[in-house]
């Protein structure tokens, strides 16, 4: 291993030279690190992270506490995409990350707080968790810096898409289209659900569209057996919706599946919308009606946030960051004009 010793006799300067030069200290001159970070560069010298830690008090890693009831794991597109962006944005500010320890059947397990000072984290992003949970609220409590996704707590930076524009986009859009029995097949209960109820609810009030009770289901996100299931009794109601909006892309494939079994077509038949944005809805034909959530630009942000809390916690704004997304009209929504 190269050390600062064989780049200084490489140089023919002091080791204090080269670790002021590697360390951009301003009595060393530009010409002479530049020289010095050229010959380490060629000798391949790596810093030490332990001492790198010991003199800047930042291991330079994140942990990311990602918890997916669905056991979807990294193969749930949206959060997939997301944390792709947020860890190219941290690497790109020279971060490592770490997943915390969610399995809370080990014996002795430590809490998310307890590993997260175990692993010495500079902060850690919240993307997907029981956010009641005692342990991820003694998380939020401590003085890591944090960063949240789609969840506010009081006093900690949260990056939010915004849920209720998009529910009103996307049922403006089915409206415009001529639909007026439009039912809305919602996830379970979060912050999320929440904002896109409300907005589906305050939204059709606006538009002075009905929405009898028998037209507003639940079903677990990214849950196709269930979507299957609740779309089933929207068509077997008297008076069935001409549209059926679902509370993602994934889970829309399993209403999909109803309405075919059925013998009926898309959008001939009945009109389908999704909610994400998932590169697959864009290869289905018809392709999918849905509102695009721009996990890039979120992951992006979410990571930049936190790294900002870190290096700079003075002039750091402590903030709710909202991320519009994008209607993609596809071709699943049928023109009733």
């Amino acid at each position: 291993m190269v050390s600062l010793k064989d780049i200084a006799s490489a140089c023919g300067v002091s080791v204090a030279t080269v670790s002021k030069a590697l360390n951009d200290h301003n009595d060393v001159s530009t010409e002479t690190k530049k020289r010095i970070r050229k010959r380490a560069e060629e000798l391949g010298y790596m810093p030490n992270s332990a001492a790198k830690a010991l003199k800047t008090n930042r291991t330079y890693n994140l942990g990311i506490l990602f918890v997916d009831e669905a056991q979807s794991g990294l193969t749930h597109d949206y959060y997939a995409a997301l944390l792709d962006s947020f860890k190219r944005e941290a690497e790109a500010r020279g971060y490592d990350l770490t997943f915390i320890n969610s399995n809370k059947s080990r014996m002795n397990r430590m809490s998310y707080l307890a590993h997260a000072r175990y692993r010495g984290f500079d902060g850690v992003c919240i993307a997907c968790v029981d956010f009641d949970d005692p342990d991820v609220i003694e998380l939020v409590r401590s003085n890591i810096p944090i960063v949240t996704i789609d969840h506010v707590f009081d006093n900690r930076m949260v990056v939010l898409s915004d849920n209720v524009q998009g529910m009103k986009d996307l049922l403006t859009y089915v409206y415009q289209m001529g639909h007026r029995r439009i039912a809305y097949i919602h996830g379970a209960d979060s912050a999320v659900t929440q904002s896109r109820l409300s907005s589906f609810y305050r939204t059709a009030f606006d538009l002075g569209l009905e929405v009898p009770d028998e037209y507003v289901l639940e079903a677990p996100y990214r849950n196709t057996d269930e979507t299957y299931v609740r779309t089933l009794q929207l068509l077997d109601l008297p008076n069935p919706p001409t549209c059926i909006l679902y509370p993602d892309d994934f889970a829309t494939f399993g209403g999909i599946n109803a309405i075919r079994s059925c013998g009926l077509s898309i959008p001939g038949d009945m009109s389908v919308a999704g909610y994400d944005g998932i590169r697959i809805g864009r290869h289905l034909e018809p392709k999918l009606t849905t509102l695009r959530q721009d996990t890039d630009r979120i992951g992006r942000l979410a990571a930049g946030k936190l790294i900002d809390m870190i290096e700079h916690p003075k002039t750091t704004v402590i903030e709710r960051v909202i991320v519009e997304g994008t209607l993609y009209e596809g071709a699943s929504v049928a023109d009733l004009r």
